[in-house]
C-alpha cells in the first residue's frame, strides 16, 4: 500500500513539474552556468525541501499567513532570481566582447 502512495505521489508531482516554473528556473540557471551538476543538487534540494514543508505542514501555513502573503513572497523572490539572471547574463555577454576586442 505504502508503494502504490509512493508511485502515485511520484507520478503526480513529476508530471505536474514539467514545465512548471522550478523547471524553467533549473533550465535558465543551467543555462547560465558550467556546473550542471551543481544546479541539480541545489534544485533537487529545495524541491525535496518544498515537498517536505507541505507534507509537514498540509495547509496550516495558510492558516498563519494569508495566500495574498505567500503569492507576493514568492513572486518577489522570482523577480530577485530573474533580475540576477539578466544582470549575470549582460555581464557574460560583455566579458565575451572584451575577450574578442582584446584578441
Amino acid at each position: 500500500m505504502v508503494l502504490s502512495l509512493l508511485l502515485s505521489t511520484f507520478l503526480t508531482v513529476f508530471i505536474a513539474e514539467l514545465g512548471d516554473k522550478t523547471q524553467l528556473a533549473t533550465l535558465t540557471i543551467s543555462g547560465t552556468s558550467n556546473k550542471p551538476f551543481a544546479v541539480f543538487l541545489g534544485s533537487s534540494s529545495a524541491l525535496v525541501f518544498a515537498s517536505l514543508l507541505g507534507a509537514l505542514t498540509g495547509g496550516s501555513i495558510s492558516s498563519f499567513l494569508p495566500q495574498v502573503v505567500l503569492k507576493s513572497i514568492a513572486s518577489i523572490t522570482f523577480l530577485i532570481i530573474g533580475i540576477r539572471l539578466l544582470i549575470n547574463s549582460l555581464n557574460i555577454d560583455n566579458d565575451e566582447k572584451e575577450d574578442k576586442e582584446n584578441n
